[in-house]
């Protein structure tokens, strides 16, 4: 083979060597999305503060509750019903200069009810964050009254029950192994499931919610010292 020969070869084996690798390094790598994390807000009392996670199955309660939380419009209102073994309520904005006597619980924001938004996983747990709302058909949330969980512990004869109730209108229904142990250890309002909107939950400060619950209330089942709070978002 003459010299001419052996360049024409070695010139094209390194032509197909450069467009191999040119091939190879521009094969684009696939895209990594990182999951964003929950919403997290701060709720401030004098009772002490809640963590609470917002939930991302409820995504219309969530960017509403955040929207009023970022303009302030929680700031000084009251825990104006609380109950024991039941839950604390607040979210009223009639309730930020309302007088000792005055009856609270109607009060709203500008804007219409926020549709339902049940979800089979979120339960009414210790601790739960759910939307308030009148009688409504559509049963409709208040846009922008809620109440915290506190709750009590059921058995298994119990949640059968309300299992069976909550069939009546979410005939697919059906608590998880892991639903009944929270209400059979942590406990909550299960005769609430389906019913109202949760759409977060305490992940730190459950113990708030009990002082709460059991502060000294009226007839009304409002508390005799205002309890106020403030909330801000922690991301």
């Amino acid at each position: 083979m003459d010299m001419k020969k052996i360049m024409i070869l070695a010139l094209s084996i390194l032509l197909v060597q450069t467009g191999f690798a040119q091939t190879k390094t521009s094969t684009p790598k696939p895209k990594t999305t990182a999951a964003k994390p929950p919403r997290m807000v701060e709720i401030f009392t004098g009772y002490g503060n809640m963590i609470i996670k917002l939930s991302d199955s409820t995504p219309q309660h969530r960017d509403n509750f955040i929207k009023l939380v970022k303009s302030g419009f929680y700031d000084s209102l009251l825990f104006h019903r609380i109950i024991d073994g039941f839950m604390i309520q607040g979210g009223d904005p009639a309730s930020k200069n309302a007088s000792d006597s005055a009856m609270l619980g109607n009060g709203e924001a500008p804007g219409d009810r926020i549709p339902a938004e049940f979800n089979p996983k979120l339960i009414h747990k210790k601790g739960a964050l759910a939307a308030a709302r009148d009688d409504n058909p559509e049963k409709a949330s208040s846009n922008c009254q809620f109440y915290i969980v506190d709750g009590q512990k059921y058995d298994d004869v119990q949640l059968n029950q309300m299992e069976c109730n909550i069939r009546n209108t979410n005939a697919a229904f059906t608590y998880t192994d892991a639903q009944r142990k929270i209400y059979k250890t942590a406990g909550g309002t299960p005769f609430l499931d389906q019913n109202y909107t949760v759409f977060g939950e305490v992940i730190s400060g459950l113990d708030v919610i009990d002082k709460i619950a059991k502060a000294p209330r009226d007839a009304n089942d409002r508390p005799l010292q205002n309890i106020r709070m403030k909330i801000k978002m922690l991301n």
